[in-house]
């Protein structure tokens, strides 16, 4: 029987991590010793080991930003980035971590308690035997008195989103005359349409709040025996955006007063715009943009779907500007496509997305992005605790140019060194992210000379996930009308969540007051349309 051959593994090389300028000190050494036409093999071996490892470098980064994708990894905080204590060569870092304090254990048991059913029906149940001024049953001398924490009881029960209710109108006939004689409908349900107003608020709250799918919503009533198709669920949003619209309207024009304007886009479908595809056009996306307005402390929303990118829909939205108003900040990433060409606003860039570029490549330089990331937490520091103590925007600019303003020179120097004394291939993942920072120093900083700044666009991308959810779950728009009403509804819904309002309650109560709103639009915002329905009562 003949011998299997076992394959020799070969070691695994060690490795060695050359600067440019390391490199080209061994090169120079190398030449004296070497003939020209062994120096010119060598420097050529170097130039192609020096590409294959900046390629890896951008495989590896690449591979991970979309494993993390895939599979869910966690978020991008400082812990789960900078996992690992020392270095690639097992030597400790310049920069060490501070030990993150360990968190107080929350109070309580984790579970909701009666005060976050604030949709929740209440009961209030007195006691059978006894009112306050009662002798007191146990000692029979003093007198109760009712506290003012009662003791609550919470009970939860299944149904479907949309409840129907048959009522079954008895009739009487004459056996001599033929006349049916029909028992009168109860109040509140003769005369009124068969999808009560609160039925519509719910179907474009699960579509547009939740992205749970006509088809799925279809399925689901149908388990629970009470069938609402689909097509009846988009009839109803389809009517119900007219009672919506002027109040969208409203948030446009007011949106275009902000002070600080958070932009961004995300890909998504319309089948309809699909099919008509016309080849010769340089645009084949359609894209859903996401504006946040910051105007005298409310934050409105808007979501706008079609082939133009945000700056474009940014720039439509400022056409309703005031004229004589200071431009506007803009806080949005590094994409040219989310900046308007034809207004000027005070440019921002985003904090985070400069990170990032230093996030994915810290595998490849932990020494060096792990300062970078730690510089760029104590800036995050100290906007929380301008936040914490009440700053004005002004007192905040301050407050961050004493002591944000030192760090942020220091990483300024850092990144300029690493590049001026080639420390760090400018064509290497580090490079370009050093280069990305620096390219787009003045608008990150703004924070430091300008009131009010934000340090980034987190506000925009937690909106966008609005779009996302749907693009995920219902996969596309069918029409173009499809998605203006998504729009619609998607901007309504998230404004109520910025505003501390329910959503469902909103919608419910612009459903039932479409004449009134469609009058006077600008008092039925979320933040104020509870002053109508008092002053209508």
């Amino acid at each position: 029987m003949a011998k299997k051959k076992t394959k020799r593994k070969l070691p695994l090389p060690k490795r060695i991590d050359l600067t440019p300028i390391t490199m080209q000190s061994l090169l120079d050494r190398v030449k004296s010793h070497v003939s020209n036409e062994d120096y010119g093999v060598i420097e050529a071996m170097a130039q192609t080991i020096q590409c294959l490892s900046q390629a890896l470098e951008e495989k590896s980064a690449s591979i991970a930003r979309l494993v993390k994708y895939l599979f869910g990894a966690p978020t991008e905080t400082a812990k789960n980035v900078l996992s690992q204590n020392d270095s690639g060569d097992g030597e400790a870092t310049e920069r060490p971590r501070t030990e993150a304090k360990p968190k107080p254990k929350p109070k309580g048991h984790g579970r909701n308690g009666a005060s976050s059913y604030t949709g929740a029906e209440r009961v209030v149940v007195d006691h059978p035997e006894l009112k306050p001024g009662d002798p007191c049953p146990s000692c029979e001398k003093g007198k109760v008195y009712e506290l003012a924490l009662p003791s609550v009881v919470v009970r939860v029960v299944g149904s479907a989103p949309l409840m129907a209710t048959v009522y079954e109108l008895s009739r009487l006939r004459c056996n001599l005359c033929g006349v049916i004689f029909t028992a009168p409908a109860p109040d509140g349900v003769a005369g009124e349409p068969k999808y009560d107003d609160s039925a519509t608020a719910m179907v474009a709250l699960l579509k547009y709040g939740c992205g749970m799918p006509f088809y799925r919503l279809d399925k689901l009533q149908d388990h629970m025996g009470m069938p609402v198709p689909a097509s009846t669920q988009w009839e109803l949003l389809d009517a119900a955006e007219e009672s919506a619209a002027p109040v969208f309207e409203t948030l446009i024009r007011l949106g275009a007063q902000g002070e600080i304007l958070h932009n961004d886009d995300t890909t998504m479908k319309i089948l309809s715009e699909i099919q008509k595809q016309d080849p010769e056009s340089t645009r084949k996306g359609i894209f859903t943009s996401g504006i946040v307005s910051i105007h005298e402390d409310k934050k409105i929303v808007l979501f706008l779907t079609g082939r133009q990118h945000a700056g474009e829909n940014l720039a439509e939205v400022l056409e309703q500007r005031a004229s004589g108003l200071p431009p506007p900040q803009q806080m949005c990433d590094g994409a040219s496509r989310n900046i308007p060409k034809n207004f000027k606003t005070v440019l921002l860039q985003c904090m985070i997305h400069a990170r990032r570029q230093f996030v994915d490549v810290v595998e490849a330089f932990p020494k060096e992005c792990q300062g970078v990331i730690e510089w760029l937490a104590k800036v995050y520091h100290h906007d929380d605790l301008a936040k914490a103590m009440g700053l004005s925007p002004e007192e905040r600019m301050a407050f961050h140019r004493e002591q944000s303003g030192p760090i942020m020179e220091e990483l300024k120097a850092w990144c300029e060194e690493e590049l001026r004394e080639k420390k760090t291939e400018p064509n290497s993942g580090l490079g370009k992210a050093i280069q990305y920072m620096l390219k787009r120093w003045k608008e990150l900083t703004r924070f430091l000379n300008t009131p009010g700044a934000p340090l980034d666009n987190n506000i925009c991308e937690r909106a966008l996930k609005l779009a996302v959810l749907h693009r995920k779950n219902c996969y596309f728009y069918r029409t173009i009308r499809g998605a203006h009403v998504g729009d619609v509804f998607m901007s309504l819904i998230h404004t109520c969540q910025l505003s501390g309002e329910n959503p469902f309650q909103y919608l419910t109560a612009l459903f039932k007051n479409g004449a009134k709103v469609a009058t006077a639009p600008e008092k039925w915002l979320p933040w104020n349309y509870r002053n109508s329905l008092s002053f209508q009562g």
